[in-house]
């Protein structure tokens, strides 16, 4: 434990201006995204972190950092005897240049003289918008055990559905002879393949034919990481792990845990919704590896004659006479009498009104916080502190991709989301 913590240092990428997410990315940055009711999307790779015993860690970002920087403040508190930190570092100017990050590795490379100034050997990158839960105490170990000077990542993924992935081309000893990002040629892609041996050792088989996919998590050597950045390459994929085939000792550590690239609207909702399942693909509930996040010493939740099946509900929720189901409702939810909800991931608020303030709507004819009454909503995502009126009708089913209601309501890959902060008349319908 205590040489792991003393040799690695873990660089966590905030990503740029999240516009595949957008709306939710309006007002924060991708990796203060609410996830599963409870928690951000930062919280799953600090959490990797802390359980594979790794509690240096520093957050690259630049758009939109003040929740960010809100959740990390009062989550990630550590022993000072430890050592331990979550350090945000926001694109700054100085003397050599004033611009912003221009890719993955341009953040990193512009940050090296921050990570300077701790002891390290081996600097893990990881990506901020990912779910997944993996020990990376096994990959530094078969990095020191194969004397890699960068291990990479890599899961198996169906030629089928690999567009879109970095695909590395590895040897049976692990070693990567070919890498190549993104590639849409069949032929290429076929020619990646994993070999019968490597093939024969997955534990989960597969009828189809499969390449190993680079999730964008990196080892690197602290040396080798400075060599590979003297240059002015802005992004690891496209041309750092390119440019050091032949030259350095690459090899790939292969995962084969659930893992998914929350980057677009789409995934953002299914991955949240599968968390509804009886058995879903990414399990919170696994004592030995905890996600953590900010505690918020909210009241149990409340529910008042309601219909619920397969539904996530955060702390601090008031449900009443509604009917929900396969939802995720995020802390403090409010849902009024006789709304229906199926398919819907509702976010929550980031506080509670007074008797003063709910009166105060009343005399103003502003809905409240929360969903109103006889609401029907389908297929959306309520991003938080909306109020939403009376009798609203919110279905995605069958509209194309464009804002509606005035721009509060926007519909992207099939997914109908209301923007935070947004106040809906009562009646309103899309």
């Amino acid at each position: 434990m205590t040489t792991t913590q003393k040799r690695v240092l873990a660089v966590i990428m905030g990503g740029g201006r999240g516009t595949r997410l957008h709306p939710l990315t309006l007002e924060r940055c991708k990796p203060a995204v609410p996830l599963a009711g409870k928690y951000r999307l930062v919280d799953i790779p600090i959490s990797n972190c802390l359980n594979s015993d790794i509690n240096r860690m520093f957050l690259l970002t630049q758009f939109q950092t003040a929740s960010l920087h809100r959740h990390v403040q009062s989550t990630y508190h550590f022993d000072p005897f430890g050592g331990g930190f979550v350090d945000i570092l926001a694109a700054e100017q100085t003397e050599r240049g004033s611009d912003w990050y221009q890719g993955t590795a341009d953040a990193v490379r512009r940050n090296l003289i921050h990570f300077r100034s701790f002891p390290h050997d081996l600097v893990l990158i990881l990506s901020g918008d990912q779910l997944y839960r993996m020990d990376f105490r096994k990959i530094i170990a078969q990095h020191l055990e194969t004397k890699a000077d960068v291990t990479i990542a890599t899961i198996p993924f169906p030629v089928s559905k690999v567009e879109g992935l970095g695909l590395t081309q590895v040897n049976d000893d692990l070693s990567i002879a070919r890498f190549v990002e993104k590639p849409k040629d069949p032929a290429v892609i076929n020619s990646l393949v994993l070999g019968p041996k490597l093939q024969a050792q997955l534990t989960t088989k597969s009828p189809e034919k499969q390449c190993l996919a680079s999730m964008g998590i990196y080892v690197f050597n602290r040396d080798v990481l400075a060599e590979s950045l003297d240059n002015k390459m802005t992004d690891f994929g496209k041309e750092i792990i390119p440019g050091l085939l032949g030259k350095k000792r690459l090899f790939a550590h292969i995962f084969e845990g659930y893992w998914e690239d929350i980057g677009t609207v789409r995934a953002f909702f299914e991955a949240n919704l599968a968390l509804a399942q009886p058995l879903p693909p990414f399990n919170f509930f696994e004592p030995k590896a905890p996600i953590y996040t900010q505690d918020r010493y909210l009241p149990a939740s409340k529910l008042n004659k309601c219909a619920i099946d397969h539904v996530v509900i955060g702390d601090g929720s008031i449900l009443t006479d509604s009917t929900l189901q396969h939802c995720v409702l995020g802390t403090r939810s409010f849902i009024g009498e006789g709304s229906y909800l199926k398919d819907t991931i509702v976010m929550g608020a980031d506080y509670y009104e007074t008797e003063e303030q709910i009166a105060a709507n009343a005399a103003q004819g502003r809905p409240n916080l929360g969903i109103g009454k006889g609401c029907r909503i389908s297929g959306g995502i309520i991003d938080k502190n909306t109020r939403i009126g009376d009798g609203c009708v919110l279905e995605a089913a069958g509209k194309p991709d464009g804002t509606y209601a005035g721009g509060l309501v926007i519909i992207r890959d099939g997914v109908l989301v209301v923007a935070k902060n947004a106040v809906l008349p009562p009646g309103t319908t899309v």
